[in-house]
């Protein structure tokens, strides 16, 4: 029996963690910077956690923000992605 597979609901507004993994480089951060204040104005700073890989090479920045909407959360997905340090956003 095949069943219908359905999205989990968000309710809005809500605290929502955004993962960006790229190149670790001033640039990539800059850049996440950037698109949180466009998106996300006065998220809270004191949420984004940075870890970088064993070599250095890579970093996960996660940003926790309140989120609004779908929309929302496309455009920032969309913005994220239009930098080349940016490898994958979860």
């Amino acid at each position: 029996m095949l069943t219908e597979q359905t999205t989990p609901k968000i309710e809005f507004p809500c605290d929502y963690p955004i993962k960006v993994l790229g190149e670790a480089h001033a640039e990539l951060r800059a850049h996440v910077m950037t698109v949180m204040e466009i998106h996300a104005p006065g998220f809270d700073h004191a949420k984004i956690s940075i870890r970088n890989s064993s070599k250095g090479r890579w970093q996960a920045m996660t940003v926790v923000i309140i989120a609004t909407g779908k929309p929302q959360l496309d455009a920032i997905f969309a913005a994220l992605k239009t930098s080349s340090r940016v490898k994958m956003v979860l």
